[in-house]
């Protein structure tokens, strides 16, 4: 069965679409079965990896509201060797049509049931708000690995949402825990990203990924080729960070994952 991952913060531009393709791309090098969802109305990841969200049939929001089979909707981007449910400019008003919808924050988790036996890892590219999407996509998933980019407000952003998960898991989903946080753009330049960093360290110990994702030109420059950083420039220093973080997610043993306490 699949673990599914949802890649979750309510800040915008923290560098979680970056993570969730970049990280799918290199478990798939590795050879892991791996699907991302792109669960987010800005469809970054789908444009990310070379599909018009104008141009495709059916996606994730054709899943969410049981309009087709998840299988219906898996796309393959050549030469990669994972598959993606892509976002459909549909996808925007998802959260007001959940809204009268019974049992609307399980309402994923049920889709994607029958797509677990296929792969070893499904991400969830979630919205940078806490909105239905979002639960849905918390609620869907195993675990929630967090990227926090490493800046002043990082600490009470990441509070904010540790405390949201905790809600989740004690009145909505109690399997759900916390794999970890993933510092993001950090450039060890600037006396603030390593305060902030020791910061991090300091109040999170047990929920902070070793691997520290540096700013790099060449992670922002990636998707707008259409391409994850792996083909876009494999030898980049960014290349290289998501390559050292996916061997340490496979490292974190199975039910051990950081506790939300």
């Amino acid at each position: 069965m699949a673990h599914v991952i949802a890649v979750v913060n309510q800040k915008g531009g923290v560098g979680k679409t970056t993570t969730a393709m970049n990280l799918v791309a290199c478990l798939a090098s590795m050879g892991s079965k791996c699907l991302l969802i792109d669960l987010d109305p800005q469809a970054n990841a789908t444009s990310g990896l070379g599909l018009n969200p104008s141009g495709v049939e059916y996606g994730a929001y054709e899943v969410l509201v049981g309009a087709v089979k998840p299988h219906e909707a898996l796309r393959t981007v050549p030469p990669h060797t994972f598959q993606i449910v892509p976002a459909t400019l549909s996808l925007a008003g998802a959260n007001v049509e959940l809204v009268s919808v019974h049992e609307r924050e399980y309402q994923l988790r049920q889709r994607i049931a029958p797509l677990k036996e296929d792969f070893d890892y499904i991400f969830i590219d979630c919205p940078p708000s806490l909105g239905l999407l979002t639960l849905n996509g918390i609620i869907a998933a195993d675990s929630v690995l967090i990227p926090v980019q490493a800046e002043y407000f990082a600490l009470e952003g990441i509070g904010q949402l540790l405390d949201t998960i905790r809600l989740v898991k004690e009145n909505l989903h109690t399997e759900i825990e916390i794999l970890g946080a993933v510092i993001t753009m950090y450039d060890r330049r600037y006396r603030l990203s390593e305060s902030v960093l020791f910061e991090l360290y300091n109040h999170f110990p047990n929920k902070i990924f070793r691997t520290v994702i540096p700013r790099n030109v060449r992670l922002a420059e990636a998707p707008s080729h259409g391409k994850t950083i792996f083909q876009y420039d494999p030898s980049s220093r960014g290349a290289k960070a998501y390559e050292r973080l996916a061997r340490e997610l496979l490292s974190v043993p199975e039910g051990l994952t950081h506790s939300t306490e």
